[in-house]
């Protein structure tokens, strides 16, 4: 199963030119997938350079120690969530880090993979649990949620005009049986959506699918306070690079990166800051990085891609 995991690194250029690994120092790739970035970071970093890959899904583990083990003790694989990255790292003895990368999309073998229940494109068991060992899937999320608390997620991760008929039709089409796989999901919400509006470019259950995900996987809840933790762990003149994919997480990480950069709390009318409160890191891109026409060409789902960096003071 290992080797069936690849990972098209997006950015990957952008990202090396940011975090500079030839400086050296110990490196963390909170999101390591496949292995695609932190094999691209340990390939520059200096022999006494140390890289650590955090990831949830062992099977994304799995492949990267397989694609990775050429680098040795350089190279060391950590199964957690980079949500709770600084007590994972403090266990391994580090405490402070030269870089961080962090890819918030979800790897294209967990999109690809039928079995993981990710896509709308494949008949599979409602799942979409980047870590398998997690108690909520998609399944208790679309079969035991109310009505209202399925308009919630649909409204508020997927952006979805309209979530309330579509939660609407979820709960009564469960009321006859129980929704098991994506493409019956797909089948409701395609129909639960007026027809003038099921012909756009991507599929009508692409939010939806969105929504549910990120509250299976909970990967709103908490982001701010981990890319806060992210900023803490770096040393002065650290690095710590964000990819996102769609306007929520980007918007979240935006927030904070400028929080830190100008975190002062006064009025803006008061004549000199009484607050306190000193700025802890400087943003390096005023504009998100995307990618290149190219890019976009050769790997479609990067198109969407938002990169961000900051470096701490």
């Amino acid at each position: 199963m290992s080797t069936a995991f690849r990972h098209i690194p997006v950015l990957l250029d952008e990202a090396l030119t940011l975090l500079y690994p030839e400086r050296g120092g110990v490196f963390v790739d909170g999101t390591l997938g496949g292995g695609g970035h932190a094999e691209a970071v340990l390939r520059r970093l200096p022999e006494s350079g140390r890289l650590i890959g955090i990831d949830r899904d062992e099977e994304a583990l799995c492949a990267a120690k397989e694609r990775l083990g050429v680098f040795g003790g350089r190279f060391t694989a950590l199964h957690g969530n980079f949500f709770n990255m600084k007590e994972l790292l403090a266990a391994e003895g580090v405490h402070k880090v030269a870089g961080i990368l962090l890819d918030l999309g979800v790897s294209s073998y967990q999109l690809d993979t039928p079995g993981r229940g990710f896509s709308y494109k494949y008949d599979a068991p409602l799942d979409m649990r980047m870590d398998q060992g997690a108690p909520l899937s998609a399944y208790d999320v679309i079969n035991t949620y109310t009505e209202e608390q399925l308009a919630r997620v649909i409204w508020e991760y997927g952006e979805e005009r309209f979530s309330r008929r579509i939660a609407r039709r979820i709960v009564c089409a469960r009321a006859e049986k129980p929704v098991e796989t994506t493409l019956e999901l797909a089948g409701i919400v395609k129909a639960a959506i007026p027809a003038k509006f099921r012909n756009e470019p991507q599929h009508p259950a692409r939010r939806t699918f969105q929504a549910v995900r990120i509250e299976v996987n909970e990967e709103l809840k908490g982001l701010d306070g981990a890319v806060e933790e992210a900023c803490d762990l770096l040393q002065k003149g650290g690095r710590l690079c964000i990819i996102t994919f769609h306007s929520l997480e980007d918007r979240i990480v935006k927030q904070a990166f400028r929080r830190f950069e100008n975190p002062c709390t006064c009025p803006p009318s008061a004549p000199i800051c009484i607050c306190g409160k000193e700025p802890k890191a400087k943003i390096l891109t005023k504009k998100p990085l995307t990618c290149s026409d190219r890019e976009e060409a050769e790997n479609p789902r990067s198109s969407c891609a938002k990169m961000r960096c900051i470096q701490r003071i």
